[in-house]
Formats: structure tokens, sequence, C-alpha cells
């Protein structure tokens, strides 16, 4: 009986030894897996971003000369007006008052010429003859020219009055649309220190204008004629597109940040796009049509030790490593060169040719932190590495198996094999 129990507990031991050196001596091997792509095809640009309000192209503010009380508004909101349509009328009362007591005054003036032109020609008949002095003919010359002057004065008077009593119906200069409107009937506008704004008519809402604000580390690189495409919250899924027309050298601070207002002309036919909507605007200053693009993270792989074991890593010069190195640097941010405006910079990526990794000095040109184009070094036909994935697989197991002191499911045949 104890022989038996010394076999049970010697078994037992060696089954615990072995579990436990199984542990101890399983070690897992690492697997490298290459991430590449190939170059494709593509478009690229740098841009610029800022924020900016949308307005009508053109905007007449529509005033008065003359102060009053309005008698009547004959458009509202959104009305659509024509050139020369009255849009309000003031109250006429004392500017007819006003015409008729010139034209009276004005008749008044014409009578006392007319008498003093006939007693003028009297008196130069009298004076002619020597019945009278040449003083007295003066006289009457005299009130004759004062009459005459007098008849003049008093016309343009009531020409004047009656231009004011023409002010008092408010016309459209322009055809287009009333975006506000600011009065009301009864209400009285005083024209006396400035010209109040009775209406506000945009002239065309199918052209309309986008003011950006852009920072003054990136105005540098606007200019006029680059293209631009927009957002605005109502329409989020729209993107409207427009051309730079003017930077404007006027700059505005606001705590400390100073921008440069840049007007966008864009097209509004189908009449999303309202005035004052605020729009997020990226401007494209540079663009490249069908240019020959790789991965930023591809300049910024340098191999390592890992990979010798499975592949064969042709050794890099000095230069190139340097070149890498600042590749590694920008892909990560911390470069200080403005990518927007390198042309044609040297690069290096590596180039996975069967079981080999090969350096291949490159040539770039446009970067947008996503993809950079390739001027010069590779084609579409080259695997260029981008990264590795390390995995661990064990050298006495599959992928699909289990301790060997783990207990056995039991499989799909036998339960297929109750079934019959």
């Amino acid at each position: 009986m104890k022989k038996r129990k010394l076999i049970i507990i010697i078994c037992v031991g060696l089954l615990l030894i072995g579990c436990i050196g199984y542990f101890i001596f399983h070690k897992d091997e690492n697997t490298v897996e290459l991430i590449t792509e190939k170059p494709h095809y593509g478009d690229i640009a740098t841009s610029v971003t800022a924020t900016g309000k949308i307005q009508p192209v053109d905007t007449v503010a529509v005033g008065t000369q003359v102060s009053g009380t309005i008698q009547k508004v004959f458009v509202d909101f959104n009305s659509v007006v024509k050139k020369g349509q009255l849009l309000a009328q003031i109250d006429q009362s004392l500017f007819i008052a006003q015409v008729q007591q010139v034209a009276s005054n004005l008749q008044l003036a014409k009578s006392n010429l007319n008498y003093q032109q006939s007693n003028y020609n009297r008196q130069t008949q009298l004076y002619n003859a020597g019945g009278i002095s040449k003083a007295d003919f003066e006289i009457a010359k005299n009130q004759y020219e004062v009459a005459k002057d007098n008849v003049n004065s008093v016309a343009a008077q009531l020409r004047s009055v009656q231009k004011n009593l023409s002010f008092t119906e408010i016309f459209s200069p322009i055809d287009g649309t009333v975006l506000s409107r600011k009065v009301s009937e009864g209400q009285t506008v005083a024209a006396s220190l400035n010209t109040p704004t009775l209406f506000s008519i945009a002239k065309d809402l199918t052209k309309m204008q986008v003011r950006a604000s852009v920072d003054e580390a990136d105005v540098g690189n606007v200019k006029v004629g680059e293209s631009a495409s927009f957002t605005v919250d109502a329409f989020p899924d729209d993107v409207f597109k427009g051309t730079v027309i003017e930077v404007r050298l006027q700059p505005a601070i606001s705590a400390n940040v100073v921008t440069y207002t840049t007007i966008i002309n864009a097209s509004n036919d189908d009449l999303k796009l309202k005035p004052g909507m605020t729009a997020n605007i990226v401007i494209y200053t540079n663009e490249v049509k069908k240019a020959l693009l790789i991965s930023v993270k591809a300049m910024a792989f340098q191999p390592d030790s890992t990979l010798g074991k499975q592949f064969k890593v042709k050794k890099v010069s000095l230069e190139n490593n340097k070149e890498n190195k600042r590749n590694q640097k920008r892909a990560k941010g911390q470069s200080d060169v403005n990518t927007a405006t390198i042309s044609h910079k040297g690069a290096m990526v590596w180039k996975k040719v069967g079981d080999s990794l090969i350096p291949q000095k490159i040539e770039i040109g446009l970067d947008d932190d996503i993809n950079v184009q390739i001027v010069k070094g590779i084609t579409e036909n080259d695997e260029i590495v981008t990264g590795i994935n390390i995995g661990k697989q064990s050298k006495s197991s599959k992928a699909t198996d289990q301790s060997p002191f783990m207990p056995k499911r039991g499989g799909g045949n036998s339960r297929s094999g109750r079934r019959q």
C-alpha cells in the first residue's frame, strides 16, 4: 500500500516538474511583418484655414435726405425690388405748403419785376428827353435790376423746395432684395445731422462674398486667384467653392491677435448661402493635380535590429541617416520648417525588394502632413515600407494549439454521431 502511494507521489511530482519546465523553458518567437504601400496618383494641396462671414457682393443702404413722419411703407423684408420702385413715402403736407408759399413769392417777384421794368423804360425816355436827373434814372435802373435778381432767387428757392418734396418718396436705386427694413409707418426720421438708413438692399444674392479673417502667420501664403472652399453650419455636408479676389492690407487686432481681411467670391445660384452666415474656410495656397503621392510616415520609417533575422537590410550612408532623422522629427511635428514653402526637398524612404530593404533617396514637393508629393526617386510600382507589426508565436504550438495538460473538449463529430 505504501509502495503504491509512493509511486503516485512520484508521478504527481514528475507531472508538476514537467509543467514548471514547460512554462519556464518555453520561449515565444517574435514574428515581424512589414507594413508597405505603393505610391499612388492623386491631388495634393497645402492650405490655410480661417473663419469669416458671408455677405452680398454689393449692398446699398437706402436713406432719406429730409426729415418727417413715415406715411407709407410699400416693401418688407426679403421683398424683390426693381430700380426706381417706390419703397416708402414721408408725409408731404409740410413740403407741399412750402412749395405753394415759395410759388406765391415767385409770382409776387415777377409782378414787381414787370412794374420795375415799365418804370425803368419810362425813366429812360424822360432822362433822354432831359425831364429827370441822372440820379432819378439810376434809381429806377437799380430797382429794375434788383427786381430781376429777386425773381431768380425766388425761382431757385422754388426748385429747392420742389426737390425736397420729391425726396419724400424713397425709390430703390438698384435691382435687388430688401435685406432689412428699419422703419415702420408712423415713425419719425430726422435727417438734420446724418442720413438715417431706412432699407438695406442686396444687389444680387446669387453672387456672395466671404470676408475671411486670416492670421498674420498664414497671410504670407495667401495670394489673389487662389482657390478656396468653405462650409457653413446650416449645410454641413455641402462644400462651397470660391476664389480669393483681394487681401486687404489693413490689419484687425483683437486680444493681441492680428488678422487680415481676405475677400473670397463664391457662387450662390441655389440661394443656400444667407448673408451673415459663419463660414469655415480652407484656402489652397499650393495645389498639384494628379501628383505621385506617398504617406508621410514612409519617410519616418527606420529599420531596427528586429528586421535583421528576416530581411537583408542595406546599410545607410551617414548623409542619408541624417536625412531620415529629420524626416522622423517632421513626422512627429517637431520640424521648424514651413513645409508649405518647400519645393523639391530631399528625403529618404525604404524600398522592399524580395527579402531585402534598400534605402532610396527621393525628391519631394508639397506636403499636407498626410501625404507627400514625389518628384523623383520612386515609381508607382515600387513597394515602400511605412512601418512594422511585431507579433509573438510559440515554437512548440500553432495558432490553434492548447496546453497539453488541459483536457480536450468534444468535437463536432461526436455531436453529429449522437444524432445518427
